[in-house]
């Protein structure tokens, strides 16, 4: 087990680097830099002052030197001017003008904890990236846990009345859930729930069953500070509703197969009890399938819940990435993307050792 995470890791860590690369080329072509010339400086400015923006910058070195750069093993650029008063002002990408001589790194990329200032938000990226990303690790884990169960025992209890009106009727939810999208559900949710005119919170309120005009809020903006039910339960609902349906039929369709194994009918034959059957036999080996799709959800958590992030105004790290790449903001969009990166490569490293205990055989094989 200790070589194979080990040479897991080595695996990841060079597909890491060769996605990042391939980022860093996407975000650093020529019209994407223009634009961001433009953005910072003077949307009318001249294709001489963009290039002497974009130089004075570091932006026009070659793309190995300044992903060299970015990661901290190449030497950050220098820029020497002279001002109005005839002195020469040296600026460069790991110091500011009036840093000292003395005080001046050769070296500030990723290796050495830098990564990067928002040219969007004018504040550090890894503070910036920390923050939303906290946000969203705490939408993603109560997600997790109202989707899992939920969409676990949908499944379950469908696989192992196959063919039953409980089969059908748990399948035909499962379907509705994933086929209805998100902004679909979000919108409705608030309309039902979250409204002081429409829904059931003004019928609520009537009887003195609710001491607010609503029983829900409809903007999650504060439960990143500070969540409650009233204002986390709709965001968190509509992902888990979305994302249940999915592993629902996963497993409901490995708990179908395993139902029919010839070891389960054994069981059944020997007169052992169903519920024993169930939990102790065909559970266990009816996970494995679900097991990976649950993982997988953890990479479309953390990007995929922008529609909803902006529906309930919630700031988190989908949302962060839209802005990022509507600011073309070249190195907040790197650091988003090696997060993402590194969060994929560890689930599936999780989902692979997962396997083993969920059936020795894999260890053996």
């Amino acid at each position: 087990m200790g070589t194979f995470i080990i040479r897991r890791l080595g695996q990841m860590l060079l597909t890491a680097l060769c996605l990042t690369f391939i980022v860093f080329f996407m975000t650093n072509l020529t019209p994407n830099l223009e634009k961001l010339a433009k953005t910072q400086g003077n949307f009318r400015m001249s294709d001489e002052a963009v290039n002497s923006w974009l130089s004075d910058r570091g932006y026009l070195a070659p793309l190995p030197y300044k992903f060299g750069q970015w990661v901290g093993v190449v030497p950050g650029w220098t820029n020497e001017k002279t001002d109005n008063d005839g002195q020469t002002v040296v600026t460069g990408r790991c110091f500011l003008a009036a840093t000292p001589v003395e005080d001046r790194a050769r070296f500030c990329g990723v290796l050495q904890g830098f990564w990067g200032y928002s040219s969007v938000f004018k504040t550090d990226v890894d503070a910036l990236v920390a923050k939303r990303l906290s946000a969203t690790g705490k939408l993603m884990g109560f997600v997790l846990l109202l989707m899992v169960p939920m969409a676990l025992i949908v499944g379950i209890l469908a696989g192992m009345r196959e063919g039953s009106n409980l089969d059908r009727t748990l399948s035909t939810f499962s379907i509705a859930s994933t086929a209805t999208p998100e902004y679909v559900s979000g919108v409705i949710f608030i309309a039902l729930l979250a409204s002081s005119k429409f829904g059931i919170s003004p019928i609520l309120a009537d009887w003195g069953w609710i001491d607010t005009k609503t029983l829900f809020l409809g903007s999650a903006k504060k439960a990143v500070e500070d969540a409650t039910f009233r204002n986390f339960f709709l965001p968190v609902l509509t992902i888990s509703l979305y994302g249940m349906g999915y592993i629902a039929r996963m497993t409901r369709a490995s708990m179908a197969e395993v139902m029919t194994a010839q070891y389960i009918r054994t069981a059944r034959l020997k007169g052992v009890n169903f519920r024993n059957v169930v939990m102790k036999h065909a559970l266990r080996n009816a996970l494995i399938a679900p097991f990976t799709v649950i993982m997988l959800q953890v990479p479309w958590l953390l990007n995929g819940v922008v529609i909803v992030e902006y529906l309930f105004a919630y700031d988190g790290f989908g949302r962060l990435l839209v802005e990022a790449a509507r600011g073309n903001d070249i190195e907040l969009l790197m650091a988003i993307s090696v997060v993402s990166v590194i969060l994929v490569l560890l689930t599936q490293l999780i989902s692979d050792i997962g396997y083993v205990f969920l059936n020795p055989r894999i260890r053996i094989s």
